[in-house]
């Protein structure tokens, strides 16, 4: 992720989104070319040209020399189904698109979504278990390494089921200010500090005006049973 100096991922009305440097842009394809798989939430695919692949040709050959497939897979989430038919990343096929939802979804909105995807996962009744979801992920398509690129309700969700291994997290000269405006984990958080997820600062350096910190999660139970 990255975000603003005052936590920002996007402005209050989401018109700004993508501030971070060439140099930025450059680290998010190399964590890419690291992934099995690519997830961002269904805002995060309709915020412009994003189609959630690989990029460059140098990045689809740095991940044939890591054994892994030239093109990583695709999940989208939505818990209503509530995706844009008319999105950037439905006009490429390069590699397959998952699509997560629930069973919140009509028969009619799923049908759909299976017409655009290669697959679509109901994982939940009201609400996607993840914890279901990934593990059917690793199971019928050999995802171990997720990358997961927002927005801040999936990242918040992914935290408070425990699910996050590291957070890489560029922090951008800018400040955007809102109340409304999104940071990297929004959604239901916690109300006391014991719920808080704890990090671990592994790395950090500083390239221009930019700081770009790795966090390790320390281990623990799902903070919300």
């Amino acid at each position: 992720m990255a975000m603003t100096a005052d936590g920002k991922i996007a402005t209050a009305h989401r018109e700004v989104s993508s501030f971070g440097s060439r140099r930025d842009r450059e680290h998010l394809l190399e964590l890419r070319a690291q992934a099995d798989a690519v997830m961002v939430g269904a805002r995060t695919v309709e915020a412009g040209d994003v189609n959630l692949g690989p990029g460059p040709a140098r990045y689809r050959r740095l991940r044939l020399r890591r054994g892994l497939a030239e093109y990583n897979l695709r999940v989208l989430v939505s818990g209503r189904g509530s995706i844009n038919a008319d999105a950037t990343v439905f006009r490429h096929r390069f590699s397959p698109i998952i699509i997560l939802t629930t069973d919140q979804v009509s028969a009619a909105k799923l049908q759909q979504l299976k017409s655009l995807a290669d697959e679509v996962m109901v994982c939940g009744k009201e609400a996607i278990d993840f914890s279901t979801a990934l593990g059917r992920l690793k199971e019928q398509w050999g995802v171990k390494r997720l990358l997961c690129e927002g927005g801040g309700e999936l990242n918040d969700t992914l935290f408070r089921a425990g699910l996050v291994d590291e957070l890489h997290l560029t922090v951008c000269p800018w400040v955007f200010g809102g109340r409304a405006a999104p940071t990297i984990a929004d959604g239901i958080g916690g109300e006391r500090l014991s719920e808080a997820v704890q990090l671990e600062l592994k790395s950090h350096r500083r390239l221009g005006e930019e700081l770009f910190l790795v966090f390790r999660v320390r281990r623990r139970s799902n903070l919300f049973p």
